[in-house]
């Protein structure tokens, strides 16, 4: 059995249980969980339909922190009757527990339900069938009795015996972490993390999760650690503080925080004096867990920057990384240092058909002849063509090509305008557990020449590892359009590498006559230039004005779900994807999401779902992946990897996808906090992809994202067709607000300073 309490966020959410030093006796209430109907990922708060031996067929409403519960679990609830002016009489349970079910059809809905791996709903009727009541009692105490069951071999039994007592052990945990609000999913990541030793390294080092735990950051080490004793002003407290905070800045962009800014932004998370932080990060710095570096401001002078260690590492090591492969003395495309460029720019015409304009012959000389190079320019303005003809003369030479992207739908794109097969970073240099690749600088990939593409999306962490693999003598050229978002991870590398003189770049500024004829090309360069786009007039470039935020949601989804299928014949899961630029809101991409999962992939009798917090995984259900796992798939699944649902088994809690890299990828169901729901979502998650028609929401709730390069970068995702939806003033802010300031890195200096 086990205890779960609502925390104070959720009793917010849920309209206000009064607080536990006010809150009067509880009513209790034992019920079977039916179903789910409303849940709220982000706060807790779900609303759920119950059932008790007295209210039969006529279910009650229940409300509150149920998250970690699934249906068909018999809970012993406490809270209150309330009524709702709308919904009427309702039980806001305060906290509950999990009690194992006691009669034949409640321990056999218990076993069907997906808890137990290895059990089904047919296989749970057979084995409740043969033991009756005393079903558990055998699973618990002899288990070997279930090879009586038809069906149950030996190595199911084991199977199931196994489970069961993983299940035990969990709950002990739980039953811990449960009181100071910790969540199923990361209950049982801290099982499996931990073991046996669970309960020992949260009571003594409860900040060694926020490391070693995926899901765990440090407010939740920090509510557990309150909850053991460990005083506010503790030493390792402060520490693992100072680090959080880096760690946030890093998930903000930044390689490191000015002293000055990394004090004041621990001071309001720790609530601590600046006066006792100071002892502990000169501490840090000297114990090696950050590093401490003089950086020039840019005004002068120079400040203290403050980094993780990894980050600093990585831009020290892809600095010097592609410094060394600029001045390299060998060339292993040194034919191109002699090369009869009329002739060679005269028979790649002859291949392809096509002259190239000027831009684009210094681009094709600067990456065959220069050891690294950077090829940037907006929509409509050939880089990918440009790229091909490098590739072509390469090719003439017989050089080895690599083209890589950060994703896998980008590598796909690229592959199919250059005629050449491209892979993605992760695949190409093999990154394993840990993120250690199997090509670096010990064994570097044999390539003459790589080429990069969509770049702006390419992080610092990622990028060193990439350059480390370059063989000395290869070419690099990194390709990207450097006025788009910047990348999700830490470092802005195309914009730093660029503002260093010392690399080689050209940037494509000609929009050619086929683009100019698109709506989506010129628009993309009028909102690039703080112009609004034009509205009217276009057969690929529309607007539905909408002020309403709610009004402009329903708007959306009619729009996505009916108008672009019937009058493009685009599939609106296949071919259509909603790039919000926010996820929160009711036009933010996690409300959008639940509605369109609604109308694209609805539930279904008989067919098997799975819930995970607040989300339902159905097959058909488009999903994308949130972090990087090394030890999924053939060679990892990494973040923003997108795919479709194929397959869920309740009797082997596994939910299969199959990813845009045409990979069938299993999951377990404790590991399904790893996968969102894509039919929406946030612009920044849809960097390096591109999509046959994009559908943007455009509303003042959204205000704080309401950024240039936010739009741009949604508008140039879209290869036939964009659907703006909102309201005109969210867009004339978003054209002319320049987007965030610089990132905090060192990249640039490093590349001159040399």
């Amino acid at each position: 059995m086990q205890e779960r309490h609502a925390s104070a966020v959720d009793g917010a959410a849920a309209g206000g249980p009064p607080s536990a030093p006010d809150r009067p006796p509880g009513v209790q209430l034992d019920a079977v969980l039916e179903r789910f109907t409303y849940a709220n990922d982000d706060t807790g708060y779900t609303v759920a339909r119950a059932s008790t031996e007295r209210s039969g067929d006529n279910l009650i409403t229940v409300v509150g922190a149920l998250l970690g519960a699934q249906p068909g679990e018999s809970l012993r609830m406490t809270g209150r009757w309330t009524s709702h002016p709308q919904y009427g009489r309702q039980f806001e349970v305060w906290n509950y527990t999990t009690v194992l079910p006691a009669t034949v059809q409640g321990i056999q809905r218990y076993l069907g339900s997906g808890l137990i791996k290895g059990i089904g709903p047919v296989m749970a009727e057979r084995i409740v069938g043969h033991f009756g009541l005393d079903t558990l009692d055998v699973i618990e105490s002899t288990p070997e009795r279930l090879g009586e069951v038809d069906g149950l071999g030996p190595k199911r039994t084991k199977l199931i015996t196994a489970a069961w007592e993983e299940q035990k052990a969990i709950k002990e945990v739980m039953l811990f972490l449960q009181s100071v609000g910790v969540t199923t999913s990361i209950s049982v990541r801290i099982y499996r993390q931990y073991g046996d030793a669970s309960i020992s390294v949260v009571k003594d080092d409860p900040y060694r999760l926020a490391a070693d735990v995926w899901g765990i950051g440090f407010k939740t080490a920090d509510t557990i650690a309150k909850a053991v004793g460990i005083p506010h002003d503790a030493p390792q407290r402060i520490r693992a503080g100072l680090q959080y905070t880096l760690s946030e800045a890093a998930d903000a962009g930044h390689c490191y925080l000015p002293e000055h800014a990394l004090l004041v932004a621990a001071e309001k998370i720790l609530t601590v004096p600046a006066g006792q932080l100071m002892p502990v990060l000169a501490d840090l710095v000297a114990d090696e867990g950050v590093v401490r570096e003089e950086l020039p401001s840019g005004e002068g002078d120079h400040i203290a920057a403050v980094y993780l260690v990894p980050f600093h590492r990585a831009e020290q090591a892809l600095a010097h990384g592609l410094r060394t492969l600029l001045v390299a003395p060998a060339d292993r495309l040194a034919a191109f240092g002699s090369v009869d460029w009329g002739k060679a720019f005269a028979w790649l015409a002859g291949r392809t058909g096509v002259e190239l304009a000027t831009e684009q012959v210094a681009a094709v000389k600067l990456a065959l002849t220069e050891k690294v190079a950077v090829l940037t320019g907006g929509p409509g303005c050939g880089k990918s063509f440009t790229v091909r003809s490098i590739v072509e003369l390469a090719r003439a030479k017989r050089a080895k090509i690599t083209l890589v992207a950060p994703t896998g739908r980008a590598a796909k794109r690229l592959s199919e305008l250059v005629g050449h097969e491209a892979a993605t970073i992760h695949r190409l240099l093999q990154l394993r557990p840990g993120g250690d690749a199997a090509f670096d600088r010990d064994n570097p990939l044999d390539a003459d020449l790589v080429v990069v593409d969509e770049t702006s999306m390419v992080d610092t962490l990622l990028a060193n590892r990439l350059v480390k693999a370059v063989a000395p003598g290869a070419h690099l050229l990194l390709v990207g359009d450097v006025d788009q978002l910047p990348s999700v991870g830490a470092g802005e590398v195309l914009r730093d590498v660029l503002a260093a003189e010392s690399i080689p770049r050209v940037r494509l500024t000609q929009v050619f006559r086929q683009a100019q004829q698109s709506g989506v090309v010129a628009n993309a360069h009028r909102i690039n230039a703080g112009q609004s786009p034009e509205l009217t007039g276009l057969d690929d470039f529309f607007w539905f004005g909408c002020e309403d935020t709610e009004q402009a949601a329903d708007l959306l989804v009619d729009v996505v779900t009916r108008r672009i299928p019937r009058r493009f014949g685009l599939d609106p899961r296949r071919d259509v994807q909603v790039l919000a630029p926010m996820h929160r809101g009711a036009a933010g991409a996690g409300a959008l999401n639940e509605r369109l999962q609604q109308e694209l992939t609805p539930a279904r009798d008989g067919a098997p779902e799975r819930r995970h917090g607040g989300r339902v995984f159905r097959v058909g259900d488009k999903v994308t992946q949130i972090r990087n796992n090394y030890d999924k798939g053939a060679a990892g699944v990494f973040n923003g990897t997108v795919g479709v649902v194929t397959a869920i088994s309740v009797e082997q809690q596994v939910l299969t996808v199959r990813t845009d890299e045409d990979e069938d990828v299993d999951y377990d169901f404790a590991e399904l906090d790893e996968l969102q729901h894509a039919y929406a979502m946030t612009i920044h998650r849809s960097q390096g992809s591109e999509y046959p028609a994009v559908v943007i929401p455009l509303t003042t709730s959204a205000w704080v994202m309401l950024q240039r390069n936010l739009l741009y970068t949604a508008v140039t995702r879209a290869a036939r067709l964009v659907v703006l939806v909102g309201s005109r003033r969210a867009l004339a802010v978003a054209v002319r607000t320049v987007g965030a300031g610089r990132r905090h890195t060192g990249l640039t200096y490093r590349l001159e300073s040399a």
